[in-house]
């Protein structure tokens, strides 16, 4: 299976396990570099990847391997910040209209919008850790959150989108930070990408690593920030040279 890395701000690859192992006992990719492939939920530093050990005579040291992540265990929005953007939305599934995604929002923006009647116990919400969206009102803390007591929610409310959105992380150009949001409006062409004030410009070309629900449907892509979403929110993006096994992942993705 081919892997990538990052290597001075730019991704690299496909390339073989061998490659990549070389290089790391060349000291080329050190310890706090990043390495991807196909099935990871996200790029992982190469140290904490146990596929890979440097060839000294040192012993290992044991390391958790990454190609599973640790399921998230409990729902809690007290176990999180209350000003900090990191959740997202998906409204429609709980009025019986076209989904759309929205967000990141902060809990304290949360808290204003249901008080407001913009979103209910039924919305979906999804934030880094989460395995999948879950309504909010699944949230063991959601009747002190939101003063509201919890509605007895059904299993068809539970299954009107349980699929994972489509997780971004992105690198700029010569820039080691990772940046992570959540897609949508996704075709072979390109996409929207929904995060937090990211630090990129119209025109700036950035590297792209998707992953939803399923590893069968992650890829990776180059390409141009085409628009800048409103408020800081995000951006629209567009490919460039899209490669066969990207668009069979996207083409698949759509087709379910």
């Amino acid at each position: 299976m081919s892997w990538y890395y990052v290597l001075s701000g730019e991704r690299q690859g496909p390339v073989t396990k061998e490659t990549v192992q070389e290089l790391y006992n060349d000291n080329i990719i050190k310890d706090e570099d990043y390495v991807w492939q196909k099935g990871f939920e996200n790029w992982v530093k190469i140290a904490e990847v146990t596929t890979f050990q440097k060839s000294d005579k040192s012993p290992p040291v044991k390391k958790p391997s990454m190609d599973i992540p640790e399921p998230i265990t409990e729902l809690k929005f007290s176990s999180k910040s209350d000003t900090e953007k990191i959740y997202y939305i998906k409204i429609g599934a709980d009025r019986g209209t076209e989904e759309t995604e929205y967000g990141p929002f902060s809990l304290d923006t949360l808290i204003k919008l249901y008080k407001e009647n913009r979103i209910s116990a039924k919305t979906f919400i999804f934030s880094n850790g989460q395995n999948n969206w879950s309504l909010i009102s699944e949230f063991e803390d959601f009747e002190q959150t939101f003063d509201d007591l919890p509605p007895q929610i059904n299993d068809e409310d539970k299954r009107a989108f349980k699929r994972k959105p489509f997780i971004a992380r992105m690198f700029i150009q010569n820039n080691q930070k990772v940046f992570e949001g959540i897609c949508r409006d996704v075709s072979v062409g390109g996409m929207q990408v929904l995060i937090d004030q990211f630090p990129g410009n119209v025109g700036e070309s950035i590297d792209i690593n998707v992953h939803p629900e399923t590893s069968e449907h992650s890829f990776v892509a180059s390409g141009k920030i085409v628009r800048l979403l409103e408020g800081g929110q995000g951006f629209s993006f567009r490919f460039h040279d899209l490669g066969d096994e990207a668009v069979s992942a996207i083409n698949s993705y759509i087709k379910e």
